[in-house]
């Protein structure tokens, strides 16, 4: 049943009178008054409610049985009442003439698209649970509910689905800035709030890349160097370029941003602790997990640490030298003074070699092309060398040392 609308001035006792008809006959009536709808208009409509009846009972069940017709016919009228009020905003006079211009079936179908676009519209901004394929076969029960709810239920539907369409509409543009469709947005199933967020970080960090995991990290990082002796959240920049339309999105989520700056700006919490794995912050912020770029990341790490405990130097000798000192627990050098090696060699009979150590040290630090021919390499030494290393006979570390001094580093 439609919204009471008033139709008379308040009478002495003070009470309103309401007029509790649908708007499709109201406007029929005000038609017909006016002498805006004549008697062949009224005669053709009556030819065509009963073909829109049976069309609207066969689409939701069936023609065959009455009480579907009956309820086909408060369906039109609901439909076609629905459109009229949208299309003339309440104004009786522009619906009598649209009634007069215009057939049932066309103002009822009218009706029915407005629910349809409505239905298809999100209902929350969470990608993951858009499919992005408008009204399909599978929404008709939520349209059979939504036939018999009046305007200002219709209205107030639309306004709350149009705020979460212009958030989504919002995450969309600053994910194309990145070059990351719609399709991928739905695959990855973020909140349209956390691309938001994360594009006003990006931002304000003046960064353009697509924001992987590494990427994501490391412009945490760059903010937390920079703003380290800042005591208050910076004012936040809008991406460069962002639509006015999709800009009011954005402008309410900036005090959300800056109500976590202080999390942010925690240097002693790593970005993948805080982000991922704290409950306050998973799901708030968005990167992309892309295994290529987190394996590429992981061998730029891994060479960086590679290249500083060798310092650059990939000959067999320094390489052993430097795993050598490692399995006896030593600081990381790839040349021995023949004092520091004869330190090592008492350090290694005293603690023991740990073996171990130098392989493991190999497989988390070495470039993974390498690492075979690496572990091969140490194996071989250990095999020919640690029974001379450990000797408790060779008192005076000739032995030892002139092992150290054909395979490792030593200088005199």
């Amino acid at each position: 049943m439609s919204t009471p609308t008033p139709t008379s001035a308040p009478a002495s006792g003070g009470m309103a009178l309401f007029d509790e008809r649908p708007f499709f006959e109201k406007a029929l009536a005000y038609g017909v008054a006016h002498g805006l709808i004549d008697a062949a208009r009224i005669a053709a409509m009556r030819v065509e409610a009963p073909k829109g009846m049976v069309q609207i009972a066969r689409y939701f069940g069936t023609e065959y049985l009455r009480p579907d017709l009956e309820k086909a016919r408060e369906r039109m009228v609901q439909l076609i009442s629905l459109y009229l009020q949208e299309s003339c905003q309440g104004d009786l006079h522009r619906a009598a003439l649209a009634l007069r211009e215009h057939s049932l079936l066309s103002r009822s179908k009218g009706g029915s698209d407005l629910l349809k676009a409505l239905i298809a519209m999100p209902q929350n901004t969470h990608f993951g649970m858009q499919d992005g394929r408008g009204f399909g076969d599978e929404h008709i029960p939520v349209l059979e509910r939504w036939t018999f709810k009046n305007w200002a239920d219709y209205r107030a539907e639309l306004d709350k689905r149009a705020r979460v369409a212009q958030v989504m509409a919002a995450a969309v543009w600053c994910a194309a800035q990145w070059e990351i469709d719609i399709d991928s947005l739905h695959e990855e199933g973020p909140d349209a709030e956390a691309v938001i967020r994360t594009a006003l970080l990006w931002s304000l960090a003046k960064r353009k890349a697509s924001p992987d995991w590494p990427a994501f990290a490391a412009t945490v990082q760059a903010l937390r160097k920079k703003y380290a002796a800042s005591p208050t959240p910076p004012p936040l920049p809008l991406p460069k370029g962002m639509p006015a339309d999709c800009a009011g999105a954005a402008q309410a989520l900036m005090a959300s941003v800056q109500a976590d700056w202080g999390r942010i700006m925690e240097s002693g919490e790593s970005p993948r602790k805080l982000f991922a794995n704290n409950p306050a912050f998973t799901g708030r912020y968005f990167w992309l997990e892309d295994g290529l770029a987190l394996v590429e990341d992981f061998e730029r790490q891994v060479s960086s640490a590679w290249t500083k405990a060798t310092g650059g130097h990939d000959d067999e000798g320094s390489l052993l030298t430097l795993l050598l000192c490692v399995a006896a627990g030593s600081a990381d050098k790839t040349l021995l003074t023949e004092k520091a090696a004869g330190t090592l060699i008492r350090k290694i009979r005293k603690n023991g070699l740990q073996t171990q150590a130098a392989r493991d040290f190999v497989l988390t630090h070495a470039p993974a092309a390498y690492q075979a021919d690496y572990l091969r390499m140490w194996d071989s030494f250990v095999e020919e060398a640690q029974a001379t290393l450990q000797s408790d006979a060779d008192y005076a570390l000739h032995d030892a040392l002139a092992l150290l001094r054909r395979e490792c580093n030593i200088s005199a």
